[in-house]
């Protein structure tokens, strides 16, 4: 299946949260959606997810407007940090209600995920811890092996060793089962592994997307001499700068060729690499103002 947006927009009352995005999915990869709270990622996803409806400009899925429409929607999964408080079911039954409206659905796949997560099948969701919960909302949506499956947050709540079943079951099942997973996250430094490509948001738009490995070979951290530091990165895009004493670091947004790495070496100069959690936050660092 493809994704593709068109000049949307979405508005609450006056607000505008969503301003004139474009893009496409094409692949089946993992997408990284990053963007700082109230950047309108989830806006973005529950518009895609046909929760709501946009206020202008089209998002279509293989060509069709998803909103109120039941054969697409049926293909998309959007699973975010939901609560179970009034779920008197044990997962069990819930999941065999659910398998009814998702064609994809894989209920061998289901048991072994809640046997990885230790999730007790007789007690009622709702008595479930918080973790717990989210981990209820990782196995419906690795389980219903959408063709489009969105994560947002779902892992809220859980604790690092469970963070590390989803991040692996997410990897192979993505191998044997390849689709458009969309990740929505806050934990860069811990999930920037799983992207194959990243979107970044950034007040209500999308200022990147890239290929992973081709947006982090584009930041460089060059450390040294002040006086030389600021004569090789003057005419390169600046990030953040950092200095002890006349120890100077900045990092740069902008492949170094070979050449400009040997020069930088020959003046004493040390490049090194930037993470995309670095890059993230100095290319959204106008939301602090």
């Amino acid at each position: 299946m493809s994704v593709k947006a068109e000049n949307l927009g979405l508005s609450y009352g006056n607000h505008m949260v969503l301003k004139d995005i474009t893009f496409e999915l094409s692949s089946k990869k993992i997408y990284g959606l990053l963007g700082r709270n109230g950047a309108g990622k989830t806006s973005l996803l529950s518009t895609l997810a046909s929760f709501r409806q946009p206020s202008s400009g089209s998002i279509t899925i293989d060509g069709e407007i998803p909103f109120e429409n039941p054969l697409i929607m049926q293909q998309i999964a959007l699973m975010y940090d939901k609560g179970y408080k009034d779920e008197t079911d044990n997962i069990k039954s819930m999941l065999q209600d659910l398998q009814r409206y998702r064609p994809h659905f894989d209920m061998d796949y289901a048991e072994y995920l809640i046997g990885r997560f230790k999730l007790d099948k007789k007690k009622a969701i709702k008595k479930f811890s918080k973790g717990m919960q989210s981990a209820v909302n990782v196995v419906i949506g690795l389980a219903s092996r959408a063709p489009i499956t969105i994560f947002d947050e779902v892992y809220l709540g859980m604790d690092a060793p469970s963070r590390d079943i989803f991040y692996k079951e997410l990897l192979e099942d993505q191998q044997e089962h390849p689709r458009i997973i969309i990740l929505s996250t806050h934990l860069v430094s811990e999930m920037d592994y799983l992207f194959d490509e990243v979107i970044i948001l950034n007040k209500g738009e999308i200022i990147l997307q890239e290929e992973y490995d081709s947006l982090v070979s584009k930041g460089a951290s060059i450390t040294g001499k002040s006086e030389l530091v600021d004569d090789f990165v003057q005419s390169k895009t600046q990030l953040h700068v950092q200095q002890l004493g006349d120890t100077k670091s900045v990092m740069i947004y902008g492949s170094l060729s070979d050449e400009e790495r040997k020069t930088a070496m020959d003046k004493g100069l040390e490049t090194g690499p930037v993470s995309l959690h670095d890059l993230f936050i100095h290319l959204t660092k106008e939301d602090d103002r």
